[in-house]
C-alpha cells in the first residue's frame, strides 16, 4: 500500500507496538469454535428448486418478522465483509502486526457469516431467495463505511465492534429460540473481543494526543451510522429492529456510547488543549441529545404497542 499522508505514517509506526501487543492477546484469549456445531442441521431439508424440494413459507420459522428483519441485516452486514477488509487494509497496512490483525480478523469475521447462514438455513427462519437477492444487491452496490485514516478506522471500528456485538446478542435473547441464542452468543463473543482491539488502541492514542483523538472519536461518534445503511429495504428493517428492541437509540447510548466513552475516561481526562475540551464538549452534548431522543422513543413505542394491544384485545 503507497501511503502519502504524514499523519497516517504517524499513527501507523506510533501504534503498530501496541498492535501487535493486542494482537497476541487476542491469540491468547481468543477460543476456536467451529460453525457447523452450532447449526441445527437436523432440522434442515431441500429447497424447491433443481432438488425439487419444500418450498420456504413464513409458518415455517416461529421468529417475528423484526427477528427476522434482525437476523437478514446481521447476516448481510458479515457478508460485506470484502468491503470492510478492503477499507481497513487500505487506510492502516497489510504488513506487519496490521497485517497480522487485519487476516485474523477477516479469518473470524467469516466465520460468522458461515454459521448464520447455516442458521437461516437449516432453520428456514427467513426466505433463502429474498436472502440471496438481498446479499447480491447489497455486496454488489460496494456499500461500505470508509473512515479516513488510521484513528478514523480505529474509532469508527471501536464503536461498530460494539454495536454489532450488542445487536447479535440481543437478537438471539429476544429470538426465543435457544439454538439461535447460543449461536449469536457465540458470535457476540468474537466481536467483543475484536471490540477490545480497537478500543485498547484508542486508548493508547488518546494517551499520545488526547486532543487530536477527541476530535477524531467525536466526528465518529456524532456521525455514526450502522453498517447497513446501502442495504435493500435497510429502513424498514432498521425500524422493526428499534421497535422489537433489538437495536435503538436506548440501546445505542446506554449499551454502546456510554460504555466505550465512560471507559476510556473521556470525561476524566485532564490537560486537554481548546481543541479536546470543544470535542468533549460536543460529546457531551451529543450524548444528552441521544439520551432525550431515546427516551421520547421509548415512551412513544410503549403507547403504540399498548394501542395494538388493546386492538388485539377487542378484535
Amino acid at each position: 500500500m503507497e501511503i502519502t499522508s504524514p499523519g497516517t505514517v504517524h499513527w501507523l509506526v506510533e501504534l503498530e507496538p501496541t498492535a501487535a501487543e493486542l494482537t497476541n492477546r487476542h491469540l491468547a484469549a481468543a477460543r476456536e469454535w467451529f460453525p457447523h456445531q452450532y447449526v441445527p442441521w437436523s432440522l434442515g431439508r431441500d429447497f424447491d428448486g433443481p432438488l425439487d424440494g419444500e418450498p420456504w413459507r413464513p409458518e415455517q420459522s416461529p421468529l417475528s418478522p423484526a427477528l427476522r428483519s434482525a437476523l437478514v441485516v446481521n447476516l448481510l452486514t458479515e457478508d460485506n465483509l470484502p468491503g470492510y477488509h478492503w477499507t481497513i487494509g487500505a487506510q492502516t497496512s497489510r504488513d506487519g502486526a496490521w497485517g497480522a490483525w487485519l487476516h485474523q480478523w477477516t479469518a473470524e469475521e467469516d466465520r460468522h457469516a458461515a454459521a448464520i447462514r447455516g442458521y437461516l438455513h437449516a432453520a428456514r427462519a427467513v426466505d433463502p431467495v429474498a436472502l440471496e437477492r438481498a446479499r447480491m444487491a447489497h455486496l454488489g452496490a460496494g456499500a461500505v463505511p470508509e473512515p479516513d485514516g488510521v484513528l478514523g478506522i480505529v474509532a469508527y471500528a471501536a464503536v461498530q465492534e460494539l454495536a454489532t456485538r450488542v445487536s447479535h446478542r440481543n437478537t438471539g435473547r429476544l429470538s426465543g429460540d435457544p439454538v439461535c441464542d447460543r449461536l449469536l452468543a457465540r458470535v457476540a463473543q468474537d466481536e467483543n473481543l475484536h471490540m477490545v482491539f480497537y478500543r485498547e488502541l484508542l486508548r493508547t492514542a488518546v494517551e499520545l494526543d488526547p486532543d487530536q483523538v477527541l476530535d477524531r472519536l467525536d466526528r465518529t461518534v456524532r456521525g455514526f451510522a450502522m453498517p447497513g445503511q446501502g442495504m435493500p429495504g435497510f429502513d424498514r428493517m432498521a425500524a422493526e429492529i428499534a421497535v422489537a428492541g433489538v437495536y435503538d437509540l436506548r440501546v445505542h447510548h446506554d449499551e454502546v456510547l456510554v460504555p466505550l466513552l465512560r471507559s476510556l475516561k473521556v470525561f476524566e481526562l485532564t490537560g486537554l488543549g481548546p481543541a479536546g475540551e470543544r470535542a468533549r464538549d460536543r460529546l457531551a452534548a451529543h450524548l444528552a441529545q441521544v439520551d432525550a431522543r431515546a427516551t421520547r422513543f421509548v415512551e412513544r413505542r410503549a403507547q403504540a404497542l399498548a394501542v395494538r394491544a388493546r386492538r388485539a384485545a377487542t378484535a
